[in-house]
Order: C-alpha cells, then sequence, then structure tokens
C-alpha cells in the first residue's frame, strides 16, 4: 500500500469515527406495509416517480405518495405463493421461494426496470410492472447466485451486477456477517448486455462484491468488496481499458455506491457503531460523510442515493426507507 493511501485510510478512519461529520436531518421515513422490511436499494423512473424499493419478501413496491405509501409494483420470483411469501420478513428457506431483490436501477430509455435478486440472479421488470423476467440465474436449481449490487449505464443500457458469493445464499447473511465473510473470495462482477443478451464477467475472487456503480462518461465502474472495506474500479475505456485497480480503502464497510447527477459517488458505509454516507469524487477524494446513526442506528445502511438534490436512504433491517438532507 502506497503511503499516499495509508494517509487516505487514515483520515477517512478519523472522519467516520472521530470528527464531527454532517448531520443528517431527517425529513420523512417511508414505511413499507407491515411487517415487511429491507429496502436494501431505491431507483426512481424516468418520469420522477419512486422510489422503488426492494422488500424482504420479495416484491419491489413504489413510493406513490404520502397518502398511499408504497404500493406492490413488482415481483422477482416466478413460482411466488402471496399465502407463503406476503409479509415475509425473516432469514429463512422460504426466502428461496419468494425471492430477495437487493440492486435495483432503471433503464430510463426503455422503461425496464432490473433488478439483483439473491436467489434468481439478474431479473428485469417491464414498463408496466408485474413478474419479472429472469435473465442471468443459477446454472443449476440448487447452486447459489447471490446477486446483489446493480447499475445501468444510461448511455448503453448494459447493465452492470455483482454476485457477492457462491457459497452464502442470502438467508445465510447473518452468518457471513458473524464471520467476516473469512475465507470466501467468490464473488465477481459482471455486465448483462440487452441488445445481445451477452452476460460478460469482469472481476472475479471478489471478497462479498456488493455495491456497483458505473461512471458518468462510462469510463469505468465501481464494484465494493464489503468485507474487504475497499472499492475496485474496472476500466471500460480509454488506455487502461480491460484492467482494473483500487480505488479506495475505507474505514468501515462499503454496501451499494450511487452516483450522483454531478459525476460523484455516495457509498453506504457501516463500521460497528456507525452507519454513514460517504461522497467521493470521481478520484476518490471524500467530500462530505453523513452519519446515518440517528435515522438507523445499528440497522446498517445498505444505500445513500442523491435525486433532484435530496437524499434518500434504505438499510436490509430496517422497515422503512428515509428521506433526510445533510
Amino acid at each position: 500500500m502506497s503511503k499516499s493511501m495509508v494517509v487516505t485510510v487514515i483520515l477517512l478512519a478519523i472522519f467516520l469515527l472521530c470528527s464531527p461529520s454532517s448531520v443528517a436531518i431527517l425529513l420523512n421515513k417511508l414505511q413499507l406495509p407491515p411487517p415487511v422490511i429491507g429496502p436494501e436499494a431505491l431507483a426512481f423512473d424516468r418520469n420522477g416517480g419512486g422510489p422503488y424499493v426492494t422488500s424482504s419478501d420479495g416484491r419491489i413496491f413504489k413510493y406513490v405518495g404520502p397518502s398511499e405509501g408504497f404500493k406492490e409494483y413488482a415481483y422477482t420470483s416466478p413460482n411466488r405463493n402471496r399465502t407463503i411469501c406476503d409479509g415475509f420478513s425473516d432469514f429463512s428457506n422460504i426466502q428461496a421461494i419468494c425471492g430477495r431483490p437487493l440492486g435495483l436501477g432503471f433503464n430510463h430509455q426503455t422503461g425496464d426496470l432490473y433488478a439483483a435478486d439473491g436467489y434468481y440472479g439478474l431479473v428485469k421488470v417491464g414498463p408496466n410492472g408485474g413478474k419479472a423476467t429472469q435473465l442471468v440465474g443459477p446454472a443449476q436449481s440448487n447452486s447459489t447466485v447471490f446477486a446483489n449490487g446493480l447499475d445501468v449505464d444510461s448511455n448503453t443500457g448494459i447493465v452492470y451486477f455483482t454476485i457477492a458469493s457462491t457459497k452464502f445464499q442470502p438467508k445465510d447473511f447473518p452468518t457471513a456477517l458473524l464471520t467476516g465473510g473469512i475465507g470466501d473470495n467468490s464473488g465477481s462482477l459482471l455486465s448483462y448486455d440487452p441488445s445481445n443478451n451477452q452476460t460478460t464477467v469482469f472481476l472475479r475472487n471478489l471478497t462479498f462484491a456488493s455495491g456497483v456503480a458505473v461512471s458518468g462518461d462510462g469510463s469505468f465502474v465501481l464494484v465494493s468488496e464489503y468485507f474487504a472495506n475497499r472499492i475496485r474500479r474496472v476500466w471500460l475505456k480509454g488506455p487502461k481499458a480491460n484492467s482494473s485497480d483500487l480505488f479506495m480503502l475505507l474505514a468501515g464497510r462499503p454496501d451499494n455506491i450511487k452516483r450522483n447527477s454531478r459525476g460523484q459517488f455516495w457509498i453506504a458505509v457501516n463500521t460497528v457503531t456507525l452507519s454513514s454516507g460517504v461522497r467521493v469524487t470521481e478520484n476518490g477524494i471524500v467530500l462530505q460523510i453523513v452519519s446515518l446513526v440517528e435515522e438507523y442506528g445499528l440497522e446498517a445502511a445498505s444505500e445513500v442515493q442523491e435525486y433532484n438534490g435530496t437524499l434518500y436512504g434504505g438499510s436490509l433491517l430496517a422497515s422503512y426507507a428515509i428521506i433526510f438532507t445533510p
């Protein structure tokens, strides 16, 4: 590790653990229909509708306003049983029947919503919602494809997504958390091109690949390694194309990554006692850190997204998404 990188890690650790980082002001809690939990990821459609959020019972919900709240928009399992699944909120084998969407992203040109489902892989929901179509799934019915993070290149329509692990399933995440993912580097970063249905693997041997985000100019894509406390960068264009490097190290575990309209990135980062949103430049320079302890406590924040100047947050374990401002 270079001296400059060591300095970056030390400074970020000071920011996260010691310094008075920006305090988020909660504007609203967007409550999911009880007892559903787990708005791990959020997305907005091309008309500004939403947020759309993932949930623990395999459904994707759309927020339609303060009077009606969240309404069901889609579901990811091809064999979903409402009697068993609706309202399901536990880590168990039932989730394999119901599905567990974890990453979301719209293709704003087509109106299609893509989701990374922890059991069914990469799926697509048409502009009218409803049942998802599986695009990239497990090779066999009993194999594990723990799809996790997702982003769509707004220029090409190519979908980038992560496989967190081929050893663990979403129901096993509490166990993985206790062990810190030791010995599991089975994660990967992939892309799916809807123009030819081609899937490409960019990186293998990742330590629980979680979030992913494409740069504004499409020259690179970032992928977070949750249990390795780092983010890697894969170059898609230019002299470094088809190579990867270390984008940044963090003093906590990075989850989802979301690009804002200025080409910067918001990263959800968690330590044992602190959930935060970290805003960085396309060169990995930290611009802002927003504490989310009051909003999520120890229910780790999974995503921070900036949309039209407002910040939105999600969590794997909370029963609500949040709207807040730093």
